[in-house]
């Protein structure tokens, strides 16, 4: 019999892959946000870059496929990533940095609820549209 103990569970994230219009500026932004929650470096390619955590990876690639040269969050398709972010302080940390690292935050004006009274989170945007959301992550979530 197989061992199954250590295999990821089924419908569990193997991985993300963004697309973005200048590698640099993604790569900058996102491994500053990527290595803040932990994720560990994994990979780098002349036009991609990859970071890994537990079972998931993301992968930021500038392709020579790319279609449009900016992401539009409210078209069809990906609105955002979010990540456990930690704690109340954690995320709160994470959101005092954003703008030194290319990201803005979404939504002043109801921060950090913005997504409900329940939601402790961080919505934050790079330059290129893509929003990463890092929401506290609850006592019952531990």
């Amino acid at each position: 019999m197989a061992d199954t103990a250590n295999r990821p569970r089924c419908g569990g994230l193997h991985h993300v892959e963004l697309w973005v219009p200048n590698l640099g500026r993604a790569t900058a932004s996102w491994r500053w946000l990527l290595e803040t929650i932990d994720y560990q470096p994994l990979q780098k390619w002349p036009n991609r870059q990859s970071w890994e955590c537990g079972d998931a990876y993301i992968v930021i690639q500038q392709s020579l496929a790319l279609t449009a040269t900016e992401h539009d969050r409210c078209r069809p398709g990906l609105n955002h990533l979010a990540f456990h972010g930690g704690s109340r302080q954690d995320v709160d940390h994470i959101s005092d940095e954003a703008t030194d690292h290319g990201k803005s935050l979404l939504f002043p004006d109801r921060h950090p609820f913005a997504g409900g009274a329940e939601n402790y989170a961080a919505y934050l945007e790079d330059m290129d549209g893509f929003e990463a959301e890092i929401v506290e992550l609850s006592e019952e979530g531990r």
